[in-house]
């Protein structure tokens, strides 16, 4: 096997339902050509299950002239191609060759139909092409090569089987063959004048021991969006059919469904990309939170292991089928280098608690509660300095275990890499959050430690004003970690932005934020930079030290909404709109970060997932920060603080408590609310009363 370049995905198709993934080139095709390494394939559950799939007529290839993805499902693609050898002859085609696939949770299936609108009936031979390599999804990205395994035919199947994975292939109709470095499934049609021949084929995977399964039946809802801007409607319907193909639950707990991190990478359980994936799509309910809390409390730690980064109380990073190997990493099965998971565990669990989590839901997740404060206070803080740092210490683990995890990605201002352990500013800010809302919870509650913890938080914010704020040419603003020797790493960065909404920054350093967050350094007229274009380490092609986030700017503008900001706010959220329209609405995980007016548009990362969970999940933050929406059940309050910058909003299935909402917005601030859930009342911002705007509420 060798090992190359990381295979690219920007231009490839994408048909998606978890655990199940099928990328091919425009035209269909899923053929690595003379490629050394190539991230095509059929993939199910970490496995590529097909790495060829091509097909022929007559001996030619389509030549591809159209690709359609429906806005409503991302299980979905149709491939159009011209077959000009056969037919009339002259300038208009007369025969072409229509492919469409779906993805399945179990495998997918093709119907390929060929089309003759020439006066002459015409006789082909349709011939699908087969491979593969059942290559472990890791030696894929790391741009390894297999040689194709054995097929055989039998019992009107093909099949192929290495280990325990094996795959059946069904070809209604075809002449099935099979040898020892693929198989072909051929039908020999007579397509009529104007007329059209169908034939199907369809793949089944049989894997008895994945990480992860398929999820239950359902899903999201879209919410209806009216809105002046008309980038939000399309951004939302692709997002939300984004989202629904990348349920998934484990083997273990089926029925405790979870957001995948992303495709094609990351189909499986993840802490950080999971929790907020859910803690954004709020809006659309509490039950994904809750299963999602689930999910993980079932893997959280129990003892202290330095190979697998293990402590009593904490949140796993991610599950996978086995040793996960990458470049110089090597993952167990479960693994648990992240030091945000678990605070961010927490407040995903009061978030939800405020959004109307039910009584025994909530009952059922207190005793992963207490293990994760647990955590958070004795084992988050290596040293004892009041921070929550992280190091790895096994020597095969992730060298930065925040969001930013790749191994470049925290600088100082002069370009240097940083040395740990490292305490990153927005897990600080993660830490206080929830040692808060744990408070609030607790005494909500009647339960003790509310007064501990108001003071760990209250202790904490003190202990970050002194030691994170440097300042620059253009101010002051807080450095992205302190390193090993408690010294600020200094490289302006968009985590300063996950600060705002956590409530350790006072009003004068939110506002501090909220101008470097806009200042043409950092924000790229496509959304936030993670990296400052004054920092010595800036690439706006690096995976963390110059692109763009989504998700890394929605989260700012949530922030920038609630402390205030809501021009700045509404500022990032348009330029989020823009590179969404830029990708046919389905945000990638990540782009690059030139800027708006050096390139007009946005330019990929070559090796971006799409779709990526939390980058979804932002479209419905953004119409959360545009209504200026934030809920409180227990205290039987929803607020409405819309930004004049928003315009006029209409939003219908957005829930609260279970009831399904109606809430509009008009250009002059006035306010309606329909459905409304006995019990609670809606409250309205400033700039409601300022500009005479009026409220209307029925429940």
């Amino acid at each position: 096997m060798t090992t190359e370049r990381q295979p690219l995905l920007h231009d490839l198709v994408t048909c998606l339902a978890a655990p199940v993934v099928i990328l091919s080139t425009v035209g269909g095709d899923i053929e690595p050509g003379l490629e050394t390494c190539c991230a095509q394939g059929v993939f199910a559950a970490d496995i590529r299950v097909l790495s060829r799939c091509a097909v022929t007529i007559d001996g030619a290839r389509p030549e591809h002239i159209a690709t359609s993805c429906p806005a409503t499902t991302a299980a979905e693609a149709e491939f159009v191609g011209l077959v000009r050898s056969l037919g009339k002859p002259g300038a208009d085609p007369t025969v072409w060759l229509r492919r469409s696939r779906a993805a399945q949770p179990t495998g997918c299936r093709e119907q390929l139909t060929v089309v003759n609108v020439s006066d002459e009936p015409i006789s082909a031979e349709l011939r699908l092409e087969l491979e593969t390599d059942l290559l472990p999804i890791e030696q894929v990205k790391s741009g390894g090569i297999a040689p194709s395994q054995p097929m055989t035919v039998s019992g009107g199947l093909i099949r192929s089987t290495v280990g325990a994975v094996g795959l059946r292939i069904q070809g209604v109709g075809g002449q099935l063959s099979a040898g020892p470095s693929g198989a072909e499934i051929c039908w020999q049609l007579t397509v009529p004048s104007r007329s059209e021949v169908r034939v199907h084929w369809q793949l089944e995977v049989n894997d008895p021991s994945p990480a992860v399964v398929p999820a239950p039946r359902g899903g999201f809802v879209a919410p209806r969006i009216d809105a002046r801007d008309r980038r939000v409607a399309p951004l939302v319907d692709r997002s939300v059919a984004d989202l629904r193909g990348l349920r998934l639950a484990t083997r273990d707990r089926p029925d405790d469904v979870f957001l995948a991190a992303g495709s094609p990478w990351y189909l499986t359980l993840f802490g950080r990309d999971s929790l907020w994936a859910a803690r954004m799509l709020l809006p659309l309910g509490t039950d994904l939170a809750y299963t999602t809390l689930c999910a993980l409390a079932a893997y959280q730690g129990t003892t202290v292991d330095a190979g697998s980064a293990e402590e009593p109380g904490k949140i796993p990073h991610e599950i996978r089928r086995g040793v996960f190997t990458h470049d110089d990493i090597s993952l167990p099965p479960v693994y648990f280098g992240t030091v945000d998971a678990t605070p961010l565990w927490i407040c995903l669990l009061v978030d939800a608690w405020r959004w109307g989590l039910s009584e025994p839901q909530l009952q059922t997740l207190l005793p992963a509660l207490d293990r994760a404060l647990t955590w958070l206070r004795h084992h988050g803080d290596q040293d004892s300095d009041g921070f929550l740092e992280y190091i790895d210490q096994s020597g095969h683990g992730l060298a930065n275990q925040g969001w930013k995890d790749s191994g470049d990605s925290i600088r100082f201002r002069d370009g240097r890499i940083a040395v740990g352990p490292i305490a990153l500013a927005e897990v600080q800010g993660y830490a206080y959050e929830a040692a808060v809302k744990a408070a609030d919870l607790l005494e909500a509650r009647g339960m003790s430690g509310a007064a501990e913890w108001r003071s760990y938080a209250s202790d904490l914010a003190s202990a970050f004003r002194s030691k994170f704020w440097v300042h620059d040419d253009l101010g002051r603003y807080p450095a992205i970690a302190l390193d090993g020797q408690k010294v600020p790493v200094d490289a302006p960065a968009s985590n300063m932005g996950h600060l705002l909404a956590t409530g350790i920054l006072d009003v004068e350093e939110s506002a501090t934020v909220a101008l470097r967050l806009v200042h043409p350094s950092m924000s790229s007229g496509f959304g936030l930079r993670t990296m400052s274009t004054t920092a010595g380490g800036y690439s706006p092609l690096s995976y963390h030290c110059g692109s763009v986030w989504p998700h890394d700017t929605a989260i700012a503008v949530h922030g920038l909404g609630i402390s205030g900001h809501g021009p700045a706010a509404m500022r990032l959220a348009a330029e989020l709109l823009a590179a969404g329209a830029a990708f046919s609405n389905r945000l990638p995980e990540l782009y690059a970060g030139f800027a708006a007016d050096e390139l007009g548009t946005p330019v990929p990362y070559p090796a971006s997932c799409r779709p990526q969970a939390w980058s979804a999940a932002s479209a419905i933050t953004l119409v959360q920060a545009m209504l200026g929406l934030s809920v409180d059940v227990p205290a039987g309050v929803i607020r409405l603080d819309p930004p004049a910058e928003a315009g006029a909003l209409r939003v219908r299935g957005f829930r609260v408590a279970g009831a399904e909402l109606d809430i509009s917005v008009s250009d002059d601030g006035r306010c309606t609310v329909l459905g409304l859930p006995a019990g609670l009342h809606v409250e309205t911002g400033p700039r409601t009363v300022a500009d005479g705007g009026s409220l209307t509420v029925m429940h």
